[in-house]
């Protein structure tokens, strides 16, 4: 019998057992363990664990320079945190973001339809609106709100070049909120024209031709069709601007309206030595007031979700409850093993 070079052949029952390992035999070196007792090793990440290190290290480092730097002053945090006067200011902020939220998602809705609309000089008037509001900054036109009645002391409505049928006084009208909730809508207004724009256009053009097809007026096809399908766009990335709109409310300070900050810039004014701690109850009521709309907007998109995926996320506390539920398994199979 030839024999291939290299290739070793067995010839006998003795040759054939000695080849082939047992399971009960204990494992010697160099032979081959069975199937069932072979375990799967995870790929070692060392630059992963490096870098939650250095991470980690330079979170603790943040924390310890802030409990322990007396300059903070966080005793005078505490004391500012829900004073009177600082409550006050956070009710007019709220006040002013939600009126101009509203206002000006509206004005959005309308300036992106007229985008939309066939009608060239809505197209063409919408378009430089837009392009307007979204140039200036945002305290020119705050200013230019609160000097508008230098401009035109009265105010009226009537025939173009012909008689006034209604006149009032501007100065009495433009109060410090109607400036800070104007200046504020009509340029969110601007940028919410183009987001609810884009949602708009996200939405697939079939949905308009079933709609035109079924012989639904246009008013119904957009309100119970075109708009619920392009929330889904518009959601996240409206929830952006009214988080920035948040923001934007520390402006009104320059038009004589005590906001949040205004009233934190106040009592700066007043108490020097509690600048920073004073600045401290600003950012933390803003970080406050960011996140609560971020929750919102977390449980608005798993709402528009429910159409558009198999299954909806998970809220966080589906999410922690996972996370101790593969927890204990992790355990109990290294416990076994």
């Amino acid at each position: 019998m030839s024999e291939s070079p290299g290739v070793a052949v067995s010839s006998g029952p003795e040759s054939s057992a000695e080849a082939i390992p047992r399971p009960d035999e204990p494992d010697e070196p160099g032979a081959h363990r069975p199937l069932a007792a072979q375990r799967v090793l995870p790929i070692r990440r060392p630059g992963r664990w490096i870098a939650t290190a250095v991470v980690l290290v330079l979170v603790a480092q943040i924390i310890h320079g802030l409990a322990t730097n007396p300059f903070y002053q966080w005793d005078r945090f505490q004391y500012w945190f829900l004073r009177p006067t600082i409550l006050d200011g956070l009710l007019i902020t709220l006040e002013v973001t939600v009126y101009s939220a509203v206002l000006g998602l509206l004005g959005g809705i309308l300036l992106a339809l007229a985008r939309l609309s066939r009608s060239p000089v809505l197209r063409a008037v919408s378009w430089v609106y837009i392009w307007l509001f979204r140039s200036v900054p945002l305290i020119v036109v705050l200013l230019f709100l609160y000097n508008f009645s230098a401009l035109y002391q009265t105010l009226s409505l009537g025939v173009p070049f012909g008689p006034a049928f209604f006149t009032f006084d501007e100065s009495r009208l433009a109060t410090d909120m109607v400036v800070a909730v104007v200046g504020l809508s009509l340029n969110e207004a601007a940028y919410a024209a183009e987001v609810v724009r884009g949602g708009i256009l996200s939405v697939d053009q079939g949905q308009h031709e079933a709609a035109s097809a079924l012989g639904l007026p246009k008013r119904y096809q957009f309100a119970k069709i075109v708009f619920p399908q392009a929330l889904r766009s518009i959601t996240p990335n409206y929830v952006n601007q009214l988080i920035g709109l948040i923001k934007a409310t520390s402006l009104v300070f320059y038009v004589s309206l005590l906001d949040l900050f205004g009233s934190v810039q106040s009592m700066g004014s007043t108490y020097p030595g509690d600048i920073v701690p004073l600045l401290l109850v600003a950012t933390v009521w803003y970080l406050i007031l960011t996140s609560v709309v971020s929750v919102v907007q977390f449980y608005v998109e798993r709402y528009y979700a429910r159409g558009a995926t198999r299954t909806l996320p998970p809220t966080p506390l589906q999410k922690l409850r996972a996370g101790v539920t593969d927890l204990r398994t992790r355990i109990r199979k290294e416990a076994a093993v």
